[in-house]
């Protein structure tokens, strides 16, 4: 399970320090030029490395702490114009669900589920292609946003490579991967389909909160 950052450090910005919270970094970096920063999951770690060199960390593996991204400039920060989805799966029931919400204002756009059966990658899967198809059918623009390169790849394909077996509590969500395939190979769309950068950013704006 993937711990979320909690604290930033801003080596460059409008006021370099340690931050506690996503917001108040992004202020300090947003459209600021060459602005160097990177999330860590303490204040210990966030301090120790606001007190050294940031070529330690970004791009590079110090000690114990989390290997930093160096992201190209172009995605050094989420584009506004987006939509964020994730998904869910619970692993006592196995039910899933997934959602998608504006960026920035976390506005919901859709939400489906939770259904009987699925897996955690079904669900991401079945949340871009449905934030594909509500673009198209409303002609918007918007980027999308993930945090599963295994959905993203998926999409990419235009098909989900799931080793799930075909069962009678499963029926349903195997109808909608097959409508999500069948979508994927019968339309066009611009919408770029990009990583979310959860080491950057923090956690997925369309996260579930539970972990």
């Amino acid at each position: 399970m993937k711990k979320k950052n909690k604290f930033y450090t801003v080596w460059i910005g409008r006021n370099p320090g340690v931050y506690s919270n996503w917001e108040d970094c992004k202020e300090q970096v947003n459209g600021f030029e060459g602005a160097l920063y990177k999330g860590f999951l303490t204040i210990e770690q966030a301090q120790k490395a606001f007190s050294e060199d940031s070529d330690h960390y970004i791009g590079k593996t110090s000690g114990s702490l989390p290997v930093a991204k160096s992201l190209p400039s172009s995605i050094a920060l989420p584009i506004e114009n987006s939509i964020c989805v994730d998904g869910a799966w619970n692993t006592q029931t196995n039910a899933m669900e997934y959602q998608g919400v504006y960026f920035p204002n976390r506005e919901p756009v859709f939400h489906a589920g939770p259904f009987d059966t699925g897996t955690n990658n079904i669900a991401e899967f079945l949340a871009i292609v449905h934030a594909l198809a509500f673009c198209k059918s409303n002609a918007l623009p918007s980027i999308i946003y993930s945090d599963s390169r295994t959905a993203i790849l998926w999409v990419k394909k235009k098909k989900a490579a799931t080793k799930i077996e075909r069962t009678e509590s499963n029926k349903y969500t195997l109808s909608l991967i097959e409508r999500a395939e069948t979508w994927l190979n019968n339309n066009e769309y611009s919408n770029e389909v990009l990583k979310w950068e959860t080491d950057v950013w923090g956690e997925n704006p369309a996260d579930f909160g539970r972990k």
